[in-house]
C-alpha cells in the first residue's frame, strides 16, 4: 500500500460521506441544466453549446477539477418558407415533427490522485399541450476511473501494487422527465443507474466502492412583467442518494438543497446568488452578447470544508446559442 493511495481512499471515503463528489459539481447549472438532466436536450428549440471550467479547493494544491463540454439541439419542423419548396418539389420528404432532441456531453473530473473522464450521447421527446411542454429523455455514458499514483508516492519503491492500479471502464445511463412552459419549468432526473462498482488492483474489498445512484429535482419560474426590463428567476435544486431513500432523508450527509435567486436585467446582464445547505454560499453574474453568453460564480464554504476552500471555488461557464426567429417562429406545435 502507498501513501497517495490511502489518501485517495480517504478522500473517497470523504466523498461517499459529502454526496459522493463521484458526481461533477456546478454552481451555474441553472444556465445549462442539460448537465443535470437529459430531458432538456432540445427543451427550448434553440442549437446550445456550453464549456465550464471549474476549480475548487483553490488553496488546495490537489483541490477538485471539472472541464467539461456539451451540445444540444431541436430537430425542428419544417418552416413554411421552406415548406413551399418542398410542397412543389415532386419528391415526397417525410417532415419532422419536431418533437425529438439530440445532445452530447464530454467532461474531465479530477479530485485529488483520482480522475474521471468520460461522455454521453442523449436522445429526448418532447410533446406540447396546451402551452405546457412534456419531456423525457435518457442518456447512454462511459467513463474512465483513473488513479495517478506513482513509484515516488510509495513507501517502498520496489511495492508491485502499483502495477495492479490500472484505469476502469465503465459503461452507464441517465434518465429524466421535464415539465415546462415560457415562465417555469420542474424536472427530476436520476444519474448512475448501473450503480458500477469500481475497483482497482486486484480486486480487494477495501479498494473497491460502489458509485451510488444520484437524483436531482430541479425547478424555477421566470417573472417578467411585459416590455419590462427587468426579470427574476427564483429557483431550486435538490439532490440525494439512494441511501437518503433508505434512511428517510434523516442523514444530512447523503442530500442537499440549492435555493438560488437570479436578477435579469434587458435579457443581457444577470446576476444571482446561491444558498447551499451543504455550507456554501455561491455568487454569480454573467451577460449575452449575440449568440454568446458567458457567466462566472464564486463559492464560498463555511462548513466542514472550509479549511480546504479558504480561497474558494471559481467557475467560469461560456456558451453559444443558435436558432433565430426565423427558424423558431410560428409552429403549429410550438416548434
Amino acid at each position: 500500500m502507498n501513501r497517495r493511495l490511502v489518501i485517495l481512499l480517504g478522500f473517497i471515503l470523504l466523498a461517499n460521506v459529502l454526496k459522493a463528489q463521484q458526481q461533477p459539481v456546478y454552481s451555474q447549472y441553472m444556465m445549462n441544466p442539460f448537465l443535470l438532466n437529459p430531458a432538456i436536450a432540445g427543451y427550448q428549440g434553440y442549437t446550445d453549446f456550453n464549456l465550464v471550467a471549474r476549480e475548487q479547493w483553490l488553496g488546495y494544491g490537489d483541490g477538485p477539477s471539472t472541464y467539461s463540454l456539451s451540445g444540444q439541439t431541436r430537430i425542428l419542423r419544417t418552416s413554411y418558407r421552406n415548406r413551399s419548396r418542398i410542397i412543389k418539389s415532386r419528391r415526397r420528404r417525410r417532415r419532422p415533427s419536431g418533437r425529438v432532441g439530440y445532445g452530447g456531453y464530454v467532461y474531465n473530473d479530477k479530485n485529488g490522485a483520482m480522475s474521471r473522464t468520460g461522455f454521453q450521447g442523449t436522445y429526448s421527446y418532447h410533446i406540447y399541450v396546451r402551452d405546457i411542454q412534456y419531456s423525457a429523455g435518457v442518456s447512454l455514458s462511459a467513463f474512465q476511473f483513473r488513479a495517478d499514483v506513482t513509484t515516488d508516492d510509495l513507501f517502498d519503491s520496489n511495492d508491485q501494487s502499483l502495477n495492479s492500479i490500472r484505469p476502469v471502464y465503465s459503461p452507464d445511463a441517465n434518465v429524466g422527465f421535464l415539465v415546462s412552459s415560457e415562465q417555469f419549468y420542474a424536472g427530476v432526473s436520476a444519474t448512475n443507474l448501473f450503480q458500477n462498482l469500481i475497483s482497482f488492483g486486484s480486486g480487494q474489498n477495501e479498494l473497491a466502492y460502489k458509485l451510488p445512484r444520484y437524483y436531482y429535482v430541479l425547478a424555477g419560474y421566470k417573472y417578467q412583467e411585459r416590455r419590462a426590463d427587468y426579470g427574476f428567476e427564483p429557483s431550486i435544486m435538490v439532490g440525494f442518494t439512494d441511501r437518503a431513500i433508505t434512511t428517510a432523508f434523516s442523514e444530512r450527509n447523503y442530500w442537499s438543497i440549492d435555493f438560488n435567486f437570479k436578477a435579469i436585467y434587458k435579457d443581457n446582464y444577470w446576476a444571482g446568488v446561491s444558498f447551499r445547505t451543504t455550507g456554501t454560499i455561491i455568487s454569480m453574474f454573467g451577460l449575452n452578447y449575440q449568440n454568446f453568453y458567458l457567466g462566472y460564480a464564486f463559492d464560498y464554504s463555511y462548513g466542514d470544508l472550509s479549511n480546504f476552500n479558504r480561497m474558494g471555488s471559481h467557475e467560469i461557464m461560456l456558451g453559444m446559442k443558435i436558432g433565430d426567429s426565423s427558424r423558431r417562429y410560428r409552429w403549429l406545435n410550438r416548434f
